[in-house]
């Protein structure tokens, strides 16, 4: 399947971004299935020269810790990231210095797990893209990271079209179709309403990647 191309109107909003300063985070929040990382290399493949790329998905707490906090049926609701880290490195990206690079975690969807220090960001490349679930929203350390972006787009796509790509994801990686059309069920379709919730606060919504 080739690249996709990123839409002409985002392309001129980061270059608009790009203009104001030596460090810019662009933040893309979505529900799940939306296409927020599609989306997110896709500029950063446009880019390449000037930008980075930071999944927050890399911040997903390890499936033994979830398990002794009795989260492991609800992985990935906003209580089993470790947002308050996220949070950290955000602020370190604000602040890092020339020619010190950072490091981030990145998250292993074949293993289920996230792996520390994947991820490596340097401070020649001023655009710092980074994409997830509650970029957006207003509780705990997340309240946070609003603050921290220059711009945050929000992407939206038709509760159809986002369900079917969940379903073929979920069976991707091992699980039956019902057992995936249980966690869409119990666990996606419960985040992504409190995620649409959180739209208010973008600076621009897009249509679905």
């Amino acid at each position: 399947m080739p690249a996709l191309t990123p839409p002409r109107e985002a392309v001129a909003r980061v270059e608009a971004l790009l203009k104001k300063r030596r460090r810019v985070i662009l933040g893309i929040a979505a529900g799940p299935g939306a296409g927020k990382s599609t989306l997110a290399q896709a500029l950063q493949r446009h880019f390449h020269d000037r930008s980075q790329y930071l999944p927050m998905d890399g911040f997903h707490l390890a499936n033994r810790e979830l398990t002794r906090l009795g989260l492991r049926h609800c992985k990935g609701a906003p209580q089993t990231f470790d947002s308050a880290g996220y949070v950290d490195l955000l602020k370190r990206l604000r602040k890092q210095d020339p020619g010190e690079t950072i490091y981030a975690p990145d998250f292993d969807r074949s293993l289920e797990e996230s792996i520390a220090g994947c991820i490596a960001l340097k401070s020649d490349k001023p655009l710092v893209i980074t994409e997830g679930n509650y970029l957006l929203l207003e509780e705990g350390p997340w309240a946070e990271v609003r603050a921290l972006l220059d711009e945050a787009w929000y992407l939206d796509l038709d509760p159809e079209t986002r369900y079917q790509r969940l379903l073929a994801r979920h069976m991707r990686f091992g699980r039956s179709e019902q057992a995936a059309r249980d966690w869409i069920r119990d666990t996606d379709e419960p985040n992504a309403v409190r995620i649409a919730r959180t739209r208010h606060r973008a600076d621009w919504t897009i249509a679905g990647f």
